[in-house]
């Protein structure tokens, strides 16, 4: 039996699970529909047309589902999506889609979202995420499973953040990040470090993959290939046969060829057109525990 508090408010249409408990205050709007054991806290609005999982919890004055910060928004109807057991910190903001972006954003199984973190519109995040405090999402990212975003990172529209990648404290995110690594640094300073062996092996991936991820990174980062001649040795080596380093070098190609790095493609024309003075380098070839 759902427990919902006398001064919460809930709209006629919204659907309400089992065993749901909806603190003081709490606000539900029109076509939203709560899974089972979920938990709203005090003051918690989620807006309209939003579906949120079973065993979630949405912590105090988040507020999730608005409309879309965006000028091309019309009103058109658009979606949130959140999966099963995933935590929504205080004070975050969640927006739904927009009609040209797809018409909806996603947030996976077991994610963790701390407070203060905004997530924009058509942004699709996988399974296993966190995002740490204070952490700010532009439209349309993809964060893939398992990525973990440290406090006060900036993330700029049409990014792409691979799985199993760790984005350090305070760094602003520009371009696509290939799975597996560890990236610090601000906008055109960002740089890739190193693998996240740590994160690797406590996601139980085996050491042989790890060894042929060590030698796919030497190829890419820290021997003096272009990217597209690191691509072409990838392709011909038999490193591809392991299913990790498969993986590393379709988001390398995908990237290099602006299939999903968007963001990238709009930076490289806007440099063309001297809008940019800093240098276009997002690697810094450096000694690090994977070399």
């Amino acid at each position: 039996m759902s427990t919902i508090h006398s001064t919460a408010v809930i709209h006629p249409s919204a659907v309400i699970g089992a065993d749901v408990e909806i603190g003081p205050f709490a606000v539900v709007g029109p076509d939203v529909t709560i899974g089972d054991r979920t938990k709203l806290m005090p003051h918690c609005n989620i807006v309209t047309r939003t579906t949120i999982g079973t065993d979630c919890y949405i912590c105090t004055s988040a507020v999730v589902g608005g409309d879309p910060q965006d000028l091309k928004f019309k009103g058109e109807p658009t979606d949130l999506i959140i999966g099963n057991r995933t935590r929504i910190g205080e004070f975050a903001t969640i927006n739904r889609g927009t009609g040209i972006g797809g018409g909806k954003t996603v947030i996976g199984d077991n994610c963790m979202i701390m407070a203060y973190v905004h997530i924009a519109h058509d942004c699709i995040i996988g399974n296993n995420v966190v995002i740490t405090n204070s952490s700010q999402l532009a439209g349309h990212i993809h964060i893939e499973d398992q990525a973990w975003l440290s406090g006060l990172t900036l993330i700029h529209h049409f990014v792409t953040i691979g799985t199993m990648s760790f984005v350090a404290p305070s760094s602003g995110i520009g371009y696509d990040i290939p799975p597996y690594m560890i990236v610090e640094g601000f906008r055109t300073n960002s740089r890739i470090r190193s693998l996240n062996i740590e994160g690797l092996r406590r996601r139980q991936v085996p050491d042989a993959s790890i060894a042929a991820l060590k030698k796919a990174f030497k190829i890419i980062y820290r021997q003096d290939n272009t990217q597209e001649e690191a691509i072409k040795i990838l392709s011909e080596s038999e490193l591809k046969a392991d299913s990790y380093v498969a993986n590393l070098l379709k988001h390398i190609k995908a990237a290099h060829e602006g299939v999903q790095n968007r963001a990238l493609e709009r930076f490289r024309e806007d440099k063309s057109k001297g809008m940019y003075s800093g240098g276009t380098s997002v690697i810094e070839k450096e000694t690090d525990a994977a070399s």
